[in-house]
């Protein structure tokens, strides 16, 4: 059963080989591991954790972050924000997807042995506590806390003064009343389209001469902004709480017996059949028009909406009851990312400016450094985001691309980019100069369709060539080729990396990027992009491990090769850096690597479908989970290979997605300084006690807690301190 947060005490782990003798921070569990009997198959499901229950424990530990006192108020506020976020996207893909199997009467069964019934009833379990903590801690400590230390007030209407009240009719009348739309449901008026995520009011209303009980659904209008401001600094009111108010004033001449908040969540698992689709677009432009009308998984209500409202929503949206989860508090905490963007300087990190990446600070000030190109000549350049800036290097590699007029050709892969994307300009920029530019732009990157089909439109307004994806896969793949004319020859240049072309999420998310200027690996980009935009699929890759045809065997073969060093030299090694690990092949053969012996640590940010430390299958086997300030998105492989590290870095993470059903790639790091800087960003994160979390061979994530002054810089600290020093130096 989930528990509620708590601290244990003097409890003995293992870390990375010492014992932890000291206070231990334990956050509930969603995950219901079962005991491993000694010599089972490794296809047993009690050998493995199940994805959706590992998630949630995931999510504990982002929630985990705003009930730390050790990070700053607002920050707190935002992982409030982010855990509600991420509940959301849960729910309309994962738990959406498991609703869609049981009303189909799937029985397959998931690798940790579960139906989709059995699944759906434990996430449920699994979930309530968490709405619980979090309504609970916005109302008793965050909000206090805001009002007390940081002059933050978010008021119920209650604690109003009569010249507040008076301002809020005003603003009422002339900002929300215009654009309100009260919708009855009687015989004439059917029940309402309820758009998804939406906030409304569930009205009861009486005639004050007919009597009866008639129903109507505001929507509260959040498009501007959920807190009104007042003229008070620092001083809001939900906006909900607005529209509830002045009720009266909406539904003139009708006495109102109460106002109900209330959210739905519709499912965003729509099942796609690419192959028989004439266009792509037009597919994708029917499956976002469906969302609209797809099946409700969830709806949030508040705790005191009577029972009779709620069986009328229930029944009107094909609810079951169990799909219905009640709050204390404002529905839906992801808007409080508003209240935590503030300028309240004192009560958020401190502000961390990315630094030019050394290799590319002195660009034109020498004859040899006069562009990128020619720094690229000369060594590959790794970055890494945000300590090292996107805006100077990765964004600078296109610009320059764009305006240097020895460029013939650009290529690259979208996924997700900004509203204002820098990099899309470049693109079109280069096109008009007359350049060759072909971008294939990913459609089906979830939740992302509609702004990645405008992009894709204006890109094609510019002249650029674009290509909307490949039938039965996502191409996930972040890369770029430049092709350039130099002393009558054409030169290749590329990047590959970990994370999207985004400046935005560039500053939040931890990334990775190798610029390069190597030949083999120019080969390589040329190839994969004959692969994405034309009739080429047997393309061979001299350096890239490229999914879903080579990737996989790839990996197979690099983890049973360090089997083999271990069995003849005692040194085998594995250390692998990823958002989530949820491919039981994969699984099954660091199982098989474990039982021979080798040593591996698996940084694993998300759900994680390995049991770690389980006696006979996973005793050598580790598992750490970073979450702190950044968001850790990169991906790092590294296996020692007998004293001569083989160490990649790549989009896909070890989930059967990434190796089956995308376009990944991966790069191998060899320059001998670019791979000894990445082993040794792995070795800060397997150091740090600051913000990793271990995970128990019972499912249990536990904190670490520093024994020293020097434990306690966590990892993201660590590497912010050898930023600074890399640019000093």
């Amino acid at each position: 059963m989930a528990r509620t947060v708590s601290s244990v005490s003097s409890e003995t782990i293992q870390g990375d080989g010492r014992p932890l003798e000291q206070s231990m921070f334990v956050i509930p569990q969603a995950t219901r591991p079962r005991p491993v009997p000694p010599g089972r198959p490794l296809d047993d499901p009690r050998l493995y954790f199940n994805r959706e229950l590992s998630w949630i424990d995931f999510n504990w530990r982002v929630l985990y972050q705003a009930l730390d006192p050790r990070v700053p108020l607002l920050e707190r506020v935002r992982f409030l924000a982010i855990t509600s976020s991420n509940l959301d996207e849960f729910f309309r893909k994962r738990y959406g997807g498991l609703k869609r199997q049981e009303a189909a009467g799937v029985r397959q069964l998931s690798p940790d042995g579960r139906t989709p019934t059995e699944q759906l009833r434990l996430i449920r379990e699994a979930l309530r506590p968490m709405y619980t903590c979090m309504y609970r801690l916005w109302c008793e400590e965050l909000r206090p806390l805001l009002a007390r230390e940081a002059g933050v007030h978010v008021l119920d209407y209650a604690q109003l003064t009569r010249a507040q009240r008076r301002y809020l009719a005003r603003y009422f009348e002339e900002q929300i009343f215009p654009v309100l739309t009260p919708l009855a449901v009687d015989p004439g008026h059917p029940f309402p389209l309820i758009s998804n995520l939406s906030l409304s009011l569930a009205v009861l209303l009486r005639h004050p001469k007919q009597g009866g009980e008639h129903f109507a659904r505001v929507k509260v209008p959040t498009d501007r902004g959920r807190w009104v401001p007042l003229p008070q600094p620092l001083h809001f009111v939900p906006l909900e709480e607005v529209v509830r108010h002045h009720l009266p004033e909406v539904f003139r001449g009708m006495e109102v017996q109460g106002a109900w908040a209330f959210r739905i969540t519709r499912n965003a698992d729509v099942r796609r059949a690419e192959e028989e689709a004439e266009d792509l677009i037009a597919m994708i432009a029917e499956e976002l028009r469906e969302r609209r009308f797809a099946p409700v998984v969830r709806m949030e209500v508040e705790r005191s909406m009577p029972e009779r409202v709620r069986k009328l929503l229930m029944e009107e949206l094909e609810l079951d009851p169990d799909d219905l989860f009640e709050v204390d508090g404002p529905i839906d905490l992801s808007d409080c990312l508003a209240l935590a963007a503030l300028d309240l300087p004192a009560f958020r990190y401190e502000p961390w400016e990315p630094v030019i990446p050394p290799a590319l600070a002195h660009e034109g000030e020498t004859q040899d450094q006069r562009t990128i190109f020619d720094i690229l000549r000369q060594r590959d350049v790794l970055v890494h985001h945000p300590y090292e800036s996107f805006a100077a290097s990765v964004q600078r590699f296109l610009e320059e691309a764009a305006d240097d007029p020895h460029v013939l050709a650009i290529k690259q892969t979208l996924y997700r980019t900004s509203s204002d994307s820098p990099i899309m300009k470049a693109l079109m920029r280069a096109a008009e100069h007359g350049k060759q530019v072909a971008v294939l732009v990913e459609v089906k990157a979830r939740f992302d369709e509609e702004n990645n089909i405008e992009w894709g439109q204006q890109l094609e307004r510019a002249g650029v060539h674009v290509t909307y994806g490949l039938v039965g896969l996502k191409t996930h793949a972040k890369v770029t080729l430049v092709v350039r004319e130099e002393d009558g020859r054409l030169r290749t240049y590329g990047h590959i990396g970990t994370g999207n072309y985004n400046p935005e999420t560039a500053r939040q998310y931890a990334d990775l990027g190798l610029l390069t200027g190597r030949e083999d690996i120019g080969r390589d980009l040329v190839n994969l992009f004959h692969f994405l935009t034309g009739y080429a699929p047997e393309q061979q890759y001299e350096k890239l491990l490229v999914a879903p045809r080579d990737l996989r065997p790839a990996l197979v073969q690099l983890i049973r090769q360090e089997v083999r060093h271990h069995q003849q030299h005692g040194n085998g090694r594995i250390i692998a850096k990823m958002n989530g690990l949820d491919d039981v092949g994969i699984i099954q053969e660091l199982y098989r690597a474990s039982q021979a012996g080798v040593r591996i640590d698996l940084i694993v940010r998300g759900p994680c479908r390995l049991r770690p430390g389980l006696k006979g299958y996973s005793e050598t086997i580790r598992v750490l989970s970073i979450v702190g300030r950044f968001l850790e998105h990169s991906r790092v492989y590294y296996f020692h290979n007998n004293g001569n590290p083989l160490v990649y870095i790549g989009s896909a993470d070890w989930m059967r997605r990434n190796l089956d059903d995308r376009v990944e790639v991966l790069v191998p790091v060899e320059e001998p300084r670019l791979r000894q800087r990445l082993i040794h960003i792995l070795q800060l994160a397997l150091e740090d006690y600051r913000t990793a979390w271990e995970l128990q061979p019972d499912g249990r994530y536990v904190l670490r807690t520093p024994r020293s002054e020097q434990e306690a810089q966590g990892f993201q600290e660590r590497l912010m301190e050898l930023a600074r020093s890399r640019a000093r130096t």
